[in-house]
C-alpha cells in the first residue's frame, strides 16, 4: 500500500497551495453561459445524444428546460434516468458519447453543445423543496445490496423508489465507490461524492452499513438466506500484476491506492512524493495518477504504454490533459525489469521497445531504462477473489474474472443479481454502472413482486 512510499520526502508547497492545484478541471457554467449554450441545441427529432447515453437521459428535453429557465424540470428529467447525474456530468467521457454524437460536432461548427456542463449546471442549481421522487407503497420486501458504489447506489435508490426496503453493505468507511476513492481530485471537488450520496438517501428506505466486506465479515450464503434478493455491485477491487520480480519492492504500488489516499488526505503536504515517477498504463486511471503526482510537485512524471497513442483507452481529451500538465508520454515500450538500489528500493525500470507486426504486439529486443523513485501500476483492475470465496459465491458462473449475468442482470444463482464493473458486459464507465444498477432494480422488483405490475414508463425510466 502507500506505506511503501513513507521513506520519501513530502511536497515542498503547503497544503493551501497544493489544494489550489486540485480545483475544478472544468469550471461550472454561470447562468448567462448556460443560457447561451442551451440556445445552441437544435433539439433534434432523432436525438443522437440521447440514443448514445448509457442511461437514456433525454438530453434535448433537459437542455430545452434550461433554455426556458426551468432548472428544476431539467434536473428532475436528468435524475429520473440517472440518480448520479451530478457526478456523471463531471466524470463521464462525454467527448466519446453524447457530445461526440452531437450534430454540431463538425468542422464548420467547431464544437458540439457542451452537454456535460449543461447537465452539471442543471443538477447543481436545482432548488427542490423535497426529494424529486416519492416512494411507492411498501412491498414488504427487503433487498441486500453489496457495494455502495455507483451500481449499488443506483440499484438501491430505484428499489427504494419502487417501494422496497434496502440494506447496503459497504466495505469502506464512506459510500460512493470510485466517486469517493478512485476519481482524480480535480474532477470531483468540494466533497461532492458524499453530498450526492446524502441526496440519494433522501428517498428513504435505504440503510447503509459500513465496514462490511463480502468474503470477510459478510457471507453471500447468509445474505441469500436473510433477504428477498441480493444485488452484487462489487466493482473491481484487485489491481492487476506486472508479473515482474521486485513488484513488491518499496516504491512500487497500484495507482488506485495512491489516488485513494490523495482523495482522503486532509493535508496534501503530508503525502509522500517521489521526485521522479513512472506510471504504467493507458487508461483514465493512469492519466489521473500521472497528472495528480505532477500537480503535487514531482519533478518528472513519465507515463509509459506498450502500444501507440491511438490504442490507449484514455480518450484524446484525457491525453491532452496529461500533456497540458507536462506529463511525459512514452509509447511502444513494455516493462521488462524493476530496477532496485542497494537498499532494495525502486530506482527505475527497464523497458523493451515494442512494435506491431500484423496486429500482434512484438518485442524488438532493444531496451532502455527510465530512472524513477516510484512506479505506479495502472494496468487495470480485476475481481477481488476473496469477496466471492464462500461456498455459495464460488458457484457463481464467471466470464474470465467477472461475474456472468443474463440480460436482466441475473446470475446463475436464484435471487442473486450483479451489475457494474464486476460483470462481463460493459465499458467500466460510471454512467454504465448507474444504468446496470437501475435496470437490475427493475428486474429484482418484478421477480420478487410478481403480482405488482410496473407502468411501462417505469420499466424504462
Amino acid at each position: 500500500m502507500i506505506e511503501s512510499l513513507n521513506y520519501m520526502p513530502h511536497p515542498k508547497q503547503a497544503n493551501a497551495q497544493l489544494a489550489s492545484h486540485f480545483t475544478d478541471l472544468a469550471p461550472a457554467l454561470n447562468a448567462r453561459q448556460a443560457a447561451i449554450e442551451s440556445a445552441r441545441c437544435l433539439y433534434c427529432y432523432d436525438a443522437p445524444c440521447t440514443r448514445i447515453c448509457p442511461t437514456g437521459i433525454d438530453v434535448a428535453s433537459f437542455i430545452r428546460n434550461i433554455h426556458d429557465e426551468n432548472i428544476n424540470g431539467a434536473a428532475t428529467g436528468i435524475l429520473k434516468q440517472n440518480i448520479l447525474g451530478g457526478s456523471c456530468a463531471r466524470v463521464c467521457p462525454t467527448e466519446i458519447l453524447c457530445e461526440d454524437a452531437c450534430v454540431r460536432n463538425h468542422d464548420a461548427e467547431g464544437q458540439p453543445v457542451k452537454i456535460g456542463l449543461l447537465q452539471r449546471y442543471a443538477v447543481d442549481n436545482m432548488a427542490l423543496s423535497n426529494h424529486p421522487f416519492a416512494r411507492a407503497s411498501s412491498t414488504g420486501k427487503t433487498i441486500a445490496v453489496v457495494g455502495a458504489g455507483p451500481a449499488g447506489l443506483s440499484c438501491a435508490h430505484r428499489l427504494a423508489m419502487l417501494g422496497n426496503d434496502v440494506v447496503v453493505f459497504e466495505a469502506q468507511e464512506k459510500s460512493g465507490g470510485l466517486n469517493e476513492y478512485g476519481i482524480a481530485k480535480y474532477k470531483l471537488t468540494d466533497n461532492f461524492a458524499q453530498k450526492e450520496v446524502n441526496f440519494l438517501l433522501e428517498i428513504g428506505g435505504i440503510e447503509i452499513r459500513h465496514g462490511q466486506k463480502l468474503g470477510a465479515n459478510l457471507q453471500l450464503k447468509d445474505l441469500h438466506a436473510q433477504y428477498d434478493a441480493v444485488f452484487l455491485g462489487l466493482g473491481l477491487g484487485a489491481s492487476k500484476q506486472l508479473g515482474l520480480t521486485g513488484e513488491d519492492a518499496p516504491g512500487l504500488l497500484a495507482a488506485v491506492d495512491y489516488i485513494a489516499e490523495l482523495r482522503q488526505a486532509s493535508d496534501l503536504a503530508a503525502l509522500p512524493l517521489p521526485s521522479r515517477a513512472i506510471v504504467i498504463g493507458a487508461g483514465n486511471t493512469a492519466i489521473d495518477m500521472a497528472v495528480q503526482i505532477q500537480r503535487l510537485g514531482a519533478e518528472e512524471v513519465t507515463l509509459v504504454y506498450r502500444r501507440g497513442f491511438e490504442a490507449m483507452s484514455a480518450t484524446a481529451h484525457e491525453q491532452h490533459i496529461a500533456k497540458e500538465n507536462q506529463v511525459r508520454m512514452r509509447t511502444w515500450a513494455q516493462p521488462q525489469q524493476v530496477l532496485l538500489d542497494d537498499a532494495g528500493r525502486v530506482r527505475g525500470m527497464r523497458f523493451e521497445r515494442t512494435t506491431d507486426i500484423s496486429g500482434r504486439l512484438t518485442g524488438t529486443g532493444e531496451t532502455f531504462e527510465i530512472a524513477a523513485d516510484a512506479i505506479f501500476k495502472a494496468i487495470g483492475q480485476g475481481m477481488d477473489t476473496s469477496s466471492i470465496s464462500d461456498p455459495l459465491a464460488a458457484t457463481l458462473k464467471r466470464d474470465g474474472d467477472k461475474i456472468h449475468v443474463d440480460d436482466r442482470f441475473r446470475t446463475v444463482l436464484p435471487k442473486i443479481y450483479a451489475g457494474g464493473d464486476c460483470v462481463a458486459p460493459g465499458q467500466d464507465l460510471t454512467v454504465q454502472a448507474v444504468q446496470h444498477g437501475k435496470l437490475a432494480a427493475h428486474a429484482i422488483h418484478s421477480d420478487i413482486n410478481p403480482n405488482i405490475h410496473l407502468k411501462p414508463e417505469a420499466v424504462h425510466g
